[in-house]
């Protein structure tokens, strides 16, 4: 069986993972809606957590919270055991919709984070190549936006937040725009990132097959107000080659066990 821990436990394991992102008891309201309430999650240092759940659970609002583009009705969100009071250089967000500027080479959009922080011309430049190379693009850094398929637009928008080198990556539906079979890739080379970069990703996506296939953990949110029902670690599926994994008993039945958990709440 799947390792699973229930949500709201605040005793560790003496050999639990460090803590990257805590959230605690954070709360948030537009107007009279209730969007969370009360929610608190850990966000383990160098390992992808999904979160899942219903469409309006408050999956990107948490998300933009975490990104201190949204300010909680309550609660609190430290990352590194500081508090989030805003955006920062130690989180970076990947869009759904890719946020590429138009007028900007593939170069320029992957360098335009370190351009913002006053990063020198050739450094920048150099970060940049590498982390397109990174990302299977070498050949296109002179490429506009409007010459790219839409996912080679969202490895544009990758390449970026990792260029910046923040220690948390928020990523919300990066791969929904796009088709299965290159969604498909996308989650292999994501696994690959998470081995190699030991940064700590947060993944937003409403499939629960994805969900199971890329991450360490998963953390399955209710309808509005949104809580955490329940963390799922499928500490099994991490050791098999990513080929063999959509085959696996385990996973099978990781995401069978899911969906009988949220079919209730499909509309």
């Amino acid at each position: 069986m799947p390792q699973t821990d229930l949500a709201g436990t605040d005793e560790a394991p003496a050999d639990a993972p460090e803590l990257a992102v805590t959230v605690r008891g954070v709360s948030k309201n537009y107007g009279s809606v209730e969007a969370l309430r009360n929610l608190s999650l850990d966000f383990p240092r160098g390992q992808l957590t999904a979160l899942l759940g219903p469409s309006g659970c408050g999956k990107t609002t948490l998300l933009k919270i975490i990104a201190g583009l949204l300010e909680p009705s309550a609660g609190e969100v430290r990352v590194n055991g500081r508090p989030v009071t805003g955006p920062g250089p130690d989180r970076a967000f990947v869009f759904q919709d890719f946020a590429l500027l138009p007028w900007a080479t593939v170069l320029r959009n992957v360098a335009f984070g370190l351009e913002l922080r006053g990063v020198a011309r050739a450094e920048r430049e150099a970060i940049a190549e590498r982390y397109i190379a990174q990302v299977g693009l070498s050949g296109f850094e002179q490429s506009y936006p409007h010459e790219l398929s839409g996912g080679m637009r969202q490895r544009v928008g990758l390449a970026r937040a990792l260029s910046v080198d923040a220690e948390v990556l928020l990523m919300d539906e990066p791969f929904s725009a796009v088709d299965e079979q290159t969604r498909r890739k996308f989650q292999e080379d994501l696994l690959g990132l998470v081995a190699r970069e030991n940064k700590t990703f947060i993944f937003v996506t409403h499939s629960i097959e994805e969900a199971v296939y890329v991450s360490d953990q998963v953390a399955i949110l209710l309808p509005r107000p949104s809580r955490v029902s329940e963390i799922i670690r499928p500490q099994g599926l991490r050791t098999k080659d990513v080929a063999n994994i959509r085959r696996d008993p385990e996973y099978l039945d990781i995401v069978d066990r899911i969906w009988n958990s949220l079919r209730s709440y499909v509309e």
